[in-house]
């Protein structure tokens, strides 16, 4: 039997078990039935956070931006394709610090745009600065 993955849905926030194999296929949440990827950044918050980077089996890369900030808006566009190209196997995210400061805060972040890769609920690398999709891609590739 294939091995299953946790993966959250950004609708519910249920979390569905999918085998790994079936990831492809563009798979849908057993309780809502929205997509469970839509090749777009997530937008997480301060009460969603620690569910998705705990309970999915993928690894999670969140952007930490600010609406303000001129290299955050330069990214956006970069990160969102990263997203496209990456997704299933890796689920970006995007963390508004000015709104969701307590997740900012617990993980000291001191400058944006800041991207982190979780796996398994803790951080496993970090990278401070704007960056383009082959970039992304290629920084997120080495630290799945």
């Amino acid at each position: 039997m294939p091995e299953s993955l946790h993966i959250v849905c950004a609708q519910c926030l249920a979390v569905n078990r999918i085998r790994s194999n079936r990831l492809p296929d563009k798979p849908h949440c057993g309780k809502c039935h929205e997509p469970l990827f839509n090749g777009k950044p997530l937008n997480l918050t301060d009460s969603s956070f620690g569910k998705f980077v705990e309970r999915n089996d993928v690894p999670i890369v969140v952007d930490f931006w600010a609406p303000w900030c001129g290299p955050c808006k330069t990214m956006a566009p970069a990160f969102e394709q990263a997203a496209a190209e990456l997704e299933p196997t890796v689920r970006l995210a995007k963390i508004n610090t000015d709104t969701e400061r307590h997740v900012a805060a617990q993980f000291r972040i001191q400058s944006i745009p800041t991207i982190a890769v979780f796996k398994g609920g803790r951080e496993v690398a970090r990278h401070s600065g704007a960056l383009g999709t082959p970039d992304i891609v290629k920084w997120v590739d080495a630290h799945r």
